[in-house]
């Protein structure tokens, strides 16, 4: 039988280490500590107001820290931004270009415009079109799509980058049932290869494949704002966990500091 990994085997994919950060004089985050391993999905849940937005631009160098560090594995921010995948609410696109979605998802491989498109960047696309399970729409306009589909070509893009990190930013907003469940299939099929980083307003259920909730926006954990809560699942072919409120628990230790995250 193989033994558990130790906590302090696991290597971390994301730490924000006390990052406080203001808009002017209004402060939003103080010396919020979290972390997430490698191959981990993690939901970061909390109400309107209570700084996902600012702890998302400050994730992708949007935003800069008052105080406190950013690592992405185990390196300074801006040396590993490269290997994130992001998945925005929704693109804006001009409504009257016929942009095809296999086109869409492209612009996730223009990393610099000075390479030529090649071989590896239509391979990356093909998988992304597979693995988020849209390559019978690949033709179709983009502006023809469904709400749902929109949501997965957002997702087959940010996969054409190849992310060790996928963030995804409030993924299921105004989602009917069905492409929700389509969207945590295709989250489920990268779970353990890629972390996985779930934005969520909603405080009280998350998806099954959620292995921690971490909720912002609260100080009853010190002075760091952010408390991880116990989650139950919930009952037979139910795709949704419970979020206990009351019942938080602390976080491994898995470098050395007062990070309870």
């Amino acid at each position: 039988m193989n033994n558990p990994i130790h906590p302090v085997e696991r290597h971390i994919a994301l730490k924000f280490d006390r990052v406080s950060f203001s808009y002017g004089t209004a402060r939003v985050l103080e010396k919020v500590s979290f972390h997430v391993h490698q191959g981990e999905c993690v939901a970061l849940a909390g109400p309107n107001g209570s700084g996902k937005t600012t702890a998302l631009k400050l994730l992708l160098g949007l935003e800069r820290p008052d105080e406190g560090r950013i690592e992405l594995f185990g390196a300074e921010l801006s040396r590993g931004l490269h290997r994130v995948g992001y998945v925005p609410q929704q693109a804006v696109f001009d409504q009257a270009f016929p942009i095809p979605v296999r086109e869409v998802v492209k612009m996730g491989r223009l990393h610099s415009l000075s390479r030529k498109y090649g071989p590896r960047d239509r391979a990356a696309v093909e998988t992304a079109l597979e693995q988020a399970g849209i390559a019978d729409l690949a033709e179709r306009p983009y502006r023809s799509l469904s709400g749902g589909q929109r949501r997965r070509v957002l997702v087959a893009r940010a996969l054409a980058t190849g992310p060790q990190l996928l963030v995804l930013d409030e993924p299921t907003a105004n989602m009917d049932a069905e492409s929700e469940d389509r969207l945590f299939k295709t989250l489920g099929n990268l779970k353990g290869a890629a972390t996985i980083l779930i934005v969520t307003h909603d405080q009280d259920f998350v998806s099954s494949l959620v292995d921690r909730v971490l909720c912002l926006g609260t100080r009853t954990c010190r002075e760091y704002g952010i408390v991880q809560h116990r989650i139950a699942a919930g009952g037979s072919g139910d795709s949704r966990s419970r979020v206990i409120h009351g019942n938080s628990i602390p976080g491994d230790r898995c470098y050395e500091g007062e990070d309870p995250l």
